[in-house]
Formats: C-alpha cells, structure tokens, sequence
C-alpha cells in the first residue's frame, strides 16, 4: 500500500489518545478494580475446590469412623477368650488377630492425626477465602465506581481525540485505515514507522531488494514485529 500524508497525520493524532489511554491503564483505580476483578473471576473456582476437599475429607472420616467401629466390634468378640480358649480355640491365631488389631489401630492413630490437622487447615483457609472475599467484594465496588471516574474525568479530550481521528479518516482508503486498527488492537504502535539505515525500528534488517520495494512511497510489513515501513 502507498504512504499518505493523511496516514502518518492519522497515527500523530492517535499517539494522542494512545496516551491517555495508557495513563488511564497505569491508574491505581484501574489497577485495583481489575485485581478485584479478576479475584472474583476465579473465586467459584476457588470456593468449588474448597468444597471438593471438605467432601473428600468427610469420606475419609467416615471411612475412619467405619473402620474404628469394626475394630472394636471385633475386640468385643474376644471378650470371652477363656471361654473360646477353653472350648479349644487356637491360642495362637487370636494372638495374632490381636497384634494385626493393635497395629491397625496404631496406623488408625497416626492418620487420624493427619486427618485433624488437614480439616484444622482446610477450615483456616475457608476462613481466609472468605475473608479476602468479602474485602475484594467491596474493593471491587468501590474501585468500579472509581475507575468509571477516572474515564469520564478524560472522556471530553477523548471524544475531541476520536473526532479529529474520523475527520482525518474519512480521507484514508477504508482497508488501509481498518488494517492499521488490527495491528493498533494488537497493541503495535507506532503502526508506520520509517525505515532508518536500512532497519525498523524493532532491529530487523531489510535486504535491497526489500528496500527497492519501498520506492515511490510504498509500505511493506516487518516480517518481525508488523509494523508497515516506509522510506523517508
């Protein structure tokens, strides 16, 4: 596509709003009304995988629990080891229930006590999620009026801004103008930029026969940043 006066006036003027918009974007209300934002973005998420882990640690009480009473119905059953000893019961073999009894219950103890400690911490943090919930709720209210204040405070230079821009536009072929708003959309800017000792301004090198291209006021794209050159 050629080079116009109008294109690179086009761009002067969007530089302009380009500036404003980036002191907008570096606000501090800005800055904590997305980070509310987005906390509240993943905050089901959060709050889901919380819930899947109290229900995987109630499971594994209730294993637990299942368990422990097992055992203890099958201590029960020897109470009456004289009489099942006498009747001619196998000594051995109930000492050997009994230490496999023993050895569960001692493994019972030690996941117990990890159960307890998990269940401690996943109420902690439930605490803290919902703590830092409730004051990213009001942040992001409060933030959310802040920021549309900020925007409305430049809204005037921005609507004089965008003006100039559509008058200007008006003289830019209509897929020139539209092809230099993707690459402004994918946050390129400068969009034209000048070739200078045979270099974009990103660093990548043009070969001659590139360089020839650009006579008579014709734009190429860098194969590297996207940017369109032209030579002065």
């Amino acid at each position: 596509m050629p080079i116009s006066k109008e294109l690179l006036e086009y761009q002067t003027v969007d530089a302009e709003l380009r500036k404003i918009e980036q002191e907008i974007a570096a606000s501090e209300e800005r800055k904590k009304f997305i980070q509310a934002k987005k906390f509240m973005e993943t905050a089901g998420e959060k709050l889901e995988a919380q819930d899947k882990r109290a229900r995987e640690l109630k499971a594994l009480a209730e294993k637990l629990t299942e368990e422990f009473e097992e055992i203890n119905k099958t201590i029960s059953d020897y109470a009456d080891l004289d009489e099942m000893v006498e009747s001619g019961g196998d000594i051995a073999f109930y000492k050997k229930s009994v230490q496999s009894l023993v050895e569960r219950l001692r493994t019972m103890r030690g996941e117990l006590s990890k159960l307890t400690a998990d269940i401690e911490n996943a109420c902690e943090e439930y605490k803290r999620m919902k703590k830092q919930t409730i004051s990213m709720q009001k942040q992001y209210k409060e933030y959310s009026e802040k920021f549309k204040e900020v925007k409305s405070a430049r809204a005037e230079e921005v609507k004089a801004i965008s003006d100039r821009l559509e008058k200007i536009g008006a003289n830019i072929p209509p897929e020139i103008l539209a092809r230099y708003n993707v690459k402004r959309r994918e946050r390129i800017f400068p969009v034209v930029a000048p070739l200078t000792n045979g270099r974009c301004i990103c660093g990548m090198d043009f070969a001659i026969a590139q360089q020839g291209a650009l006579s008579g006021g014709n734009v190429i794209e860098c194969e590297h940043c996207h940017r369109f050159i032209y030579k002065e």
